[in-house]
């Protein structure tokens, strides 16, 4: 009798068995089921963000007019600045001769000009694969609108005629700091003054983008080869390309990509 009595429970506990492994058996499979669905949508928001940065970036290739012309034309015209065709660059800088070169970088060179009547300027061409190419452009355009002081170069004038991204500015005789403190001869102008002179300058000029401009800006570029120095060797703080404006009370910032100095 004991022996039937725990068949008979033993049969009873079957159906209990069954549910419970028809419940894991289920539990496994919508697992499952749940983790192939988020793959596919993975894989499809993957397959649909790169799409559409490859169609940005194929854009970044094209004329002006895909970047907001409009927008850039009157990015220069609130700047006072000049827009100036082609034919008058390449006549100024002898079609970009090699025998003009004033600097080369990752954006482009910079070349010596001489337009038409007579006045000096520096042309910076950015290079059209540049990676920073249309931004740098407007950034230097916007902050150029809204900076004025005797330590920060000056904008002359604009070229993007024929996909080119041209900026024109005024031209200073000793080049960058980098030319002169690199040099074993001219680094023995610098005498004790005109170091002072140099770095009280260039303070001041730093003083007015963090503290005294419209703007608050960080320039994130800042080297020997983006300060520039006029005859009397007036330093002046160039290259504002890649440059960041912070909010009235910013003081801090995080960035996803690492960028200029």
């Amino acid at each position: 009798m004991g022996t039937g009595l725990l068949l008979r429970l033993a049969a009873s506990e079957l159906p209990d068995q069954k549910r419970r492994k028809t419940r894991i058996s289920g539990s496994v499979v919508g697992g499952v089921a749940a983790f192939l669905l988020a793959i596919t949508l993975f894989f499809l928001f993957h397959h649909c963000w790169r799409h559409k940065t490859l169609r940005i970036s194929e854009n970044a290739g094209a004329a002006p007019t895909n970047f907001g012309y409009n927008d850039l034309l009157d990015d220069i015209r609130s700047t006072g600045s000049l827009l100036l065709d082609l034919s008058t660059l390449r006549a100024a800088t002898h079609d970009f001769g090699e025998g003009n070169m004033l600097g080369k970088g990752g954006f482009g060179m910079v070349q010596k000009g001489v337009l038409s009547d007579g006045k000096q300027i520096a042309v910076k061409r950015l290079c059209q694969s540049s990676r920073q190419g249309i931004g740098e452009l407007k950034s230097e355009l916007v902050l150029v609108a809204k900076l004025r002081h005797r330590n920060r170069v000056s904008l002359i004038g604009v070229c993007l005629e024929e996909q080119e991204k041209i900026l024109l500015y005024e031209f200073m005789p000793n080049r960058s700091l980098d030319t002169i403190l690199f040099d074993s001869e001219k680094c023995k102008d610098l005498d004790l003054g005109t170091r002072f002179k140099i770095i009280s300058g260039g303070a001041r000029g730093l003083r007015y983008l963090h503290e005294e401009s419209q703007l608050k800006i960080v320039h994130r570029d800042l080297k020997v080869s983006n300060i520039l120095l006029d005859l009397d060797y007036n330093p002046k703080i160039s290259d504002f390309g890649l440059a960041k404006i912070f909010g009235g009370d910013q003081s801090e910032d995080v960035t996803r990509r690492i960028t200029g100095t």
